[in-house]
C-alpha cells in the first residue's frame, strides 16, 4: 500500500504553487517582515477631529497612559503554555516554513526520517507531544525545530551526511529544543514585554488571543535564531539523546566538523549562519562541555541503512 503523505502536508499547508528552486532564506525573511507588519498595517489610520477655534488657546490634553495587561503579564512571570497551546503555536510556524518552501515529494524519504526521529524522540523527556519529521526541498544547509514536536531538516543538509547516526545527530540537537522549551521561553519573554507595554484599550480577549498575538513573535524567531547558550545546550542535550537511542554520539560532532569546513561565503549556509552559532564554536563547546565521558560509549553509525534521496 502507497504510503500516504506526512500528516505535516495534511495539517498544515498544501504544497500547490510553490517551487523548489526558490531561495528559502530570503522567502522566510519575507514571511517574517510581513508577519511582523501585519498589525502596522492593518490598524486604521486615527485622525483628529478638526480643533474649535475657542479651544484654540486651551492646554493639549496629557496623553493617555498606559497600562499593565495584570493578565498577560501574569502569564508571563508564571504561567506556560498548555500542550495544546504549545501545537497550536507550532503548527502555525510550521505552516510559514511549509509557505516558503515544501517537503521533498519522496513518501520512502519522509517516512524514514520520521522513523528515525520518532525513535531518537522516545529517549526524551516529552511524552505528551506526537513528533512530526520533515525533509523540505531545498538546497539551504539548515535544520529547524518548533515547539509542539515539529522538526524539518533541509535537503541540502540531509544530502550531506554520511551515516544514519549523523541524522540522528542532527534531528537529536532539534528535538532537545523542543524537549527543553526553548522557543516558548523566548515566546514567554515577548509576552512580558507586552504586557508591559500594552494600552488598556487594547487588551487580551481571552486566552487563544495570547496565542495568537504571539505567532509574529515565533516567525521572527524562526528566522533570527535562538540565543547561542540555547543551542549550545541542545547540541549537549542532543548528542546524549542520539546515544540512548543507540546510536554513536559522535554523529552530530562530525555534522559540524563537516559544515565547519565549507566556505565562509557558500550561499548554502547564509541562514544557518543567522539562526545558528558557527559549527567550530559549536564544537568547541562541546569539546570542553563532553571531555573524554562519551569515551566509552560505542554507538552504531549505520551507514548502509542511511535513505539516500533519487
Amino acid at each position: 500500500m502507497k504510503i500516504k503523505w506526512m500528516v505535516l502536508a495534511v495539517v498544515l499547508v498544501s504544497f500547490s504553487g510553490v517551487a523548489s528552486g526558490l531561495d528559502f532564506g530570503k522567502l522566510l525573511e519575507e514571511r517574517v517582515k510581513q508577519e511582523l507588519n501585519k498589525d502596522r498595517k492593518t490598524q486604521p489610520e486615527q485622525t483628529s477631529p478638526a480643533p474649535d477655534a475657542a479651544q484654540n488657546t486651551a492646554a493639549p490634553s496629557p496623553p493617555a497612559k498606559q497600562k499593565i495587561d495584570a493578565r498577560q503579564l501574569g502569564f508571563a512571570l508564571f504561567g506556560d503554555y498548555s500542550p495544546e497551546e504549545e501545537t497550536r503555536i507550532g503548527r502555525q510556524i510550521a505552516g510559514d516554513l511549509l509557505g516558503a518552501v515544501p517537503l521533498v515529494r519522496d513518501d520512502k524519504l519522509q517516512r524514514y526520517v520520521n522513523l528515525v526521529g520518532n525513535w531518537v524522540a522516545l529517549q526524551s523527556s516529552r511524552k505528551d507531544v506526537t513528533w512530526r519529521f520533515g525533509v523540505l526541498d531545498t538546497d539551504d544547509i539548515n535544520a529547524f525545530a518548533a515547539p509542539g514536536g515539529y522538526i524539518f531538516v533541509t535537503r541540502g543538509l540531509y544530502q550531506r551526511l554520511n551515516n544514519e547516526a549523523e541524522l540522528a545527530g542532527v534531528l537529536a540537537h532539534e528535538i532537545a529544543h523542543v524537549t527543553l522549551k526553548h522557543h516558548l521561553k523566548v515566546l514567554k519573554q515577548s509576552s512580558l514585554i507586552g504586557a508591559l507595554g500594552q494600552a488598556a484599550g487594547n487588551k487580551v480577549k481571552d486566552s487563544d488571543q495570547v496565542v495568537q498575538n504571539l505567532i509574529g513573535n515565533g516567525a521572527e524567531i524562526m528566522a533570527r535564531g535562538l540565543d547561542k547558550n540555547a543551542e549550545f545546550e541542545a547540541d549537549r542535550v542532543g548528542i546524549v539523546l542520539a546515544a540512548r537511542a543507540g546510536y554513536d554520539p559522535w554523529g552530530l560532532p562530525e555534522v559540524l566538523q563537516d559544515l565547519a569546513g565549507l566556505p565562509a561565503k557558500d550561499s548554502r549556509t547564509s541562514l544557518l549562519y543567522k539562526t545558528h552559532p558557527h559549527p567550530a564554536d559549536r564544537l568547541a563547546e562541546l569539546g570542553e562541555a563532553v571531555g573524554g565521558r562519551l569515551d566509552a560509549v560505542h554507538g552504531k553509525d549505520l551507514p548502509g541503512r542511511l535513505y539516500r534521496i533519487r
